[in-house]
């Protein structure tokens, strides 16, 4: 049993940026992103790759303000020398990419020792291995979910078929109890509206927070994924009517609006004001 995740700051923002353009690093940094990934895979052309991990990893080596996490190169492809060159510096995490087996887990922890990975599961494979993969290793602090390969891989861009895809990642984080992995990219970069919507939708479906390419999508994002005042104050008021009882958290009942009061309600209730706190 891995018990409860670890109390982290809530990501609502995970900000790409491409691996080959340095200049870009602090700007990222200062866009209001919870958290940056440097991306050393697709967004950086095979020949400019070495030139790259050189910049990521000597920006790396001064502290920043934000987390800032490096999305490798898929295992065999690249990945292994982009591990090896992050050793000893200040990374917060790395994402693993077309992550389909927990040994690819193993190995990166054994390259990069005591650094939080995200398996990214983005082919049928990985999706079928998501479970094992969350399970996989001490050091995997979370499960991602990548949209676009999955689809070109299947054929298909149907909502369905990806809405189950994601769906087995959500369930693979709860059941390793690991924190609710974020949505993927969404690819049309000036439809606001559009991705507001989307990320209403997959905030009611239990996903928290998304990876976005572009800063104009930080604040829409940021958005959706902060508690109003009204549902703040809500989870205020059941924790502390708890807290008067002295119950803990443990049994049930009805609240004065016939609201039922468990266990669950009150785990949900801190989540919120967990989420308010970090974002403010």
């Amino acid at each position: 049993d891995r018990g409860p995740p670890p109390p982290r700051p809530a990501v609502r923002t995970w900000l790409y940026v491409p691996g080959d353009r340095p200049e870009r690093f602090g700007k990222a940094l200062a866009c209001g992103a919870d958290a940056v990934v440097i991306d050393l895979e697709d967004a950086v052309a095979p020949v400019r790759k070495a030139a790259a991990r050189d910049a990521v990893a000597g920006f790396l080596d001064r502290g920043h303000p934000r987390p800032v996490y490096v999305r490798v190169n898929p295992p065999g492809r690249g990945g292994e020398e982009d591990l090896t060159a992050l050793r000893g510096t200040r990374v917060s995490g790395v994402r693993i990419p077309k992550c389909e087996r927990p040994a690819q887990v193993a190995e990166a922890a054994r390259l990069l020792p005591g650094v939080p990975l995200v398996p990214l599961l983005e082919t049928a494979l990985g999706i079928e291995h998501a479970h094992a993969l969350a399970t996989g290793h001490a050091m995997v602090s979370g499960l991602a979910f990548g949209e676009a390969d999955l689809a070109a891989e299947l054929g298909t861009g149907h909502r369905d078929v990806l809405d189950a895809a994601a769906h087995r990642v959500l369930l693979a984080a709860a059941a390793a109890r690991l924190p609710r992995p974020p949505l993927s990219v969404f690819p049309a970069v000036r439809d606001l509206d559009g991705l507001a919507v989307d990320c209403v939708r997959g905030r009611e479906r239990g996903f928290f927070g998304r990876s976005v390419v572009h800063p104009a999508q930080v604040a829409v994002v940021n958005s959706v994924f902060t508690p109003g005042a009204g549902e703040v104050e809500a989870a205020r008021r059941l924790v502390e009517s708890v807290e008067r009882a002295g119950a803990g958290g443990a049994g049930a009942w009805l609240d004065a609006n016939g609201g039922l009061v468990d266990a669950a309600a009150l785990r949900r209730a801190r989540a919120v004001l967990d989420t308010a706190s970090d974002a403010s």
